[in-house]
């Protein structure tokens, strides 16, 4: 189903000017010089070919496929890499080797030149027969377009060489006939007979250098005494669109439309027609929703189509039509890839209706949606945001490095699809929660979908009096506890507590609170000594209808208790600290989710 979806798709895209494909027999590369010759091969100029005031490297459609790695030499065709076209690199620590590349490139040109009866190919015919590579040290613009391609330019004309119509002719009259031709087969994607690829297309874009998503290497993978790609036959036509297309998604001009990474793995998203949903997703899904600091630099159609998903995402039905008129019928498609040792591992693949999508993520939404902690708290958090809840801090800052691969992929699923969440992903959240004693906005989302998805508990948005579950209260108790501490150090010394009874007890009272909690009331009974009169009585009331019909303090929290314990801290803490017209609004909603 992947390669059959991605094949439709490149017939959707083709098209697109916007993605900028290339047909069958060409590729788009990454041009940085250029050779500019005269007509009788000589050198004019090396020349710059990159744009803007951050040197782009100028997109250009040439002859041939994605230059193939390995240890032999594979010139391409009037356009190539220093080395080849030039036989020079600089800082070259194998120069004897460059040479042979360029003397492959150039006998590749020269032995087809009467077959191509082009005069500009004759002109760089010439100037590769006269050109010495030694000269080359003498360009520095070589030294900083090393890493990419450079093409040859006749001086005067517009066009690249490789652009002229007759050896643009030959070209394609070339792969119409040239190589020898595999007997054909039914094609697994098409369904038609074709001749069959042997090699499948490199992918860009989801690894460090190009990668295969299909290949056979070794011969425990052949059948029947087939070897590579004739073990599950795909027709060229059909392999090269696939890639196409793909690339297109990962690599191309509209990737940031289409791409987004979480861990380790890089995903595509894309629907089989166009709709606001791939126009936003990506977006969505990899950046959030927050507080725009600058809205004069934001793109103002983006933020339009973004609000307007997200006002499907708040009111449900009734709105899905304005994301998609036809959202059963229009189709999604989700591709999590990985690199594996110059391969592509498929993490998931997932696929529904637009409607269905809606759906899940506003159920996502509902199950994890709790009071924020401020104002600058995102109301849609994404995905990284929640993994990176299970990170130890680096210099301030979550360390991805150390997220878990395993957790991307299930919770995305989890997400798309509706079901539980990631056990692993709830553990990792108290752990970290136990180890730096912080609970914030999103650690509080992931835990309040645990409880409510996976534990079938209902948990209010907010501060929830009337709950009787004793590690919910108790969490409530050691936020009013922690308080009381607060307010009589800032009477006694006109300061802010920097350390408190968070910092040193929260792990054990969240576990184990009968071997922390009676000490804790007898302190709080010595800083209630220090508030001023009305305080004290609003903090012992506060203490009283927490424990009201509280018998004893429970030895052990199971797992799920402690994020009960957790929620319960959090709304009482958000509680504690707001207005009293806020207060009463929260008490409303939470009426309104009853």
């Amino acid at each position: 189903m992947i390669l059959q979806s991605l094949h439709a798709l490149y017939g959707r895209l083709k098209d697109d000017p916007a993605y900028e494909i290339a047909p069958p027999g060409y590729s788009l590369q990454k041009i940085s010089f250029m050779i500019v010759i005269r007509h009788d091969g000589s050198l004019v100029a090396i020349q710059d070919a990159r744009i803007g005031e951050r040197k782009t490297a100028r997109q250009v459609r040439v002859l041939g496929e994605t230059k193939s790695p390995g240890q032999g030499f594979n010139p391409c065709f009037l356009w190539d890499n220093t080395g080849y076209i030039l036989g020079y690199k600089p800082d070259d620590d194998n120069a004897e080797r460059t040479l042979k590349a360029f003397e492959s490139f150039r006998n590749q040109h020269l032995s087809v030149e009467r077959e191509v009866a082009a005069p500009t190919f004759s002109a760089v015919c010439r100037f590769l027969e006269s050109w010495n590579p030694a000269a080359a040290a003498q360009y520095p613009v070589l030294t900083s377009t090393k890493s990419g391609f450079g093409v040859f330019k006749i001086v005067g004309e517009t066009a690249y060489v490789h652009q002229d119509a007759m050896i643009d002719a030959w070209w394609q009259r070339r792969e119409g006939i040239d190589g020898e031709k595999e007997a054909e087969e039914q094609c697994l994607i098409t369904g038609k007979m074709g001749a069959v690829s042997r090699l499948q297309p490199k992918i860009k874009g989801a690894a460090k250098g190009d990668a295969l998503l299909v290949s056979f290497n070794d011969a425990a993978y052949e059948s029947y005494g087939k070897e590579q790609s004739f073990n599950a036959p795909i027709s060229e036509s059909a392999s090269r669109e696939y890639g196409a297309a793909l690339n297109a998604l990962l690599d191309g001009p509209m990737k940031s439309k289409h791409r987004m990474t979480i861990a380790d793995a890089t995903i595509a998203f894309w629907t089989d027609r166009p709709s606001l949903v791939e126009d936003v997703f990506a977006l969505f899904a990899d950046h959030g929703f927050a507080p725009i600091a600058h809205p004069e630099s934001q793109d103002n159609a983006m933020l339009q189509k973004l609000d307007v998903f997200f006002q499907a995402l708040r009111m449900g039905v009734e709105k899905y039509a304005d994301v998609d008129r036809d959202a059963e019928r229009t189709h999604f498609f989700l591709l999590g890839l990985s690199p594996n040792q110059g391969r592509l591992s498929v993490r998931f693949f997932l696929q529904g209706s637009v409607l269905e999508l809606l759906d899940k993520l506003r159920q996502h939404y509902n199950d994890t949606k709790i009071v924020r902690k401020s104002e600058f708290d995102t109301e849609f958090p994404r995905i990284k945001q929640l993994l990176d809840q299970t990170c130890p801090p680096k210099n301030g800052k979550p360390d991805r490095e150390k997220t878990s691969p395993i957790l991307a992929g299930p919770l995305l699923r989890a997400i798309i699809t509706g079901t539980r969440y990631p056990d692993a992903l709830y553990s990792a959240v108290i752990r970290r929660i136990r180890a730096d004693r912080e609970i914030n906005y999103l650690r509080a989302c992931v835990i309040k979908g645990y409880l409510v998805r996976n534990q079938k508990k209902e948990i209010s948005m907010s501060l929830d009096e009337k709950r009787t579950d004793p590690a919910y209260r108790m969490g409530r108790l050691f936020a009013v506890l922690e308080k009381i501490q607060e307010d009589a150090f800032h009477e006694q010394t006109g300061r802010y507590l920097e350390k408190g009874i968070r910092d040193t007890f929260f792990g054990s009272a969240c576990a184990t609170p009968a071997s922390v909690f009676p000490r804790l009331e007898r302190l709080s009974t010595h800083h209630r000594r220090q508030l001023s009169g009305w305080k004290k009585h609003d903090f012992d009331e506060k203490i009283a209808a927490i424990k009201w019909e509280q018998d004893q303090t429970p030895p052990v929290f199971a797992l799920a208790e402690q994020g009960e314990f957790i929620l319960g801290y959090y709304h009482q803490w958000k509680q504690l600290r707001m207005k009293k017209e806020d207060r009463e609004e929260n008490n409303g909603k939470n009426q309104e989710e009853k």
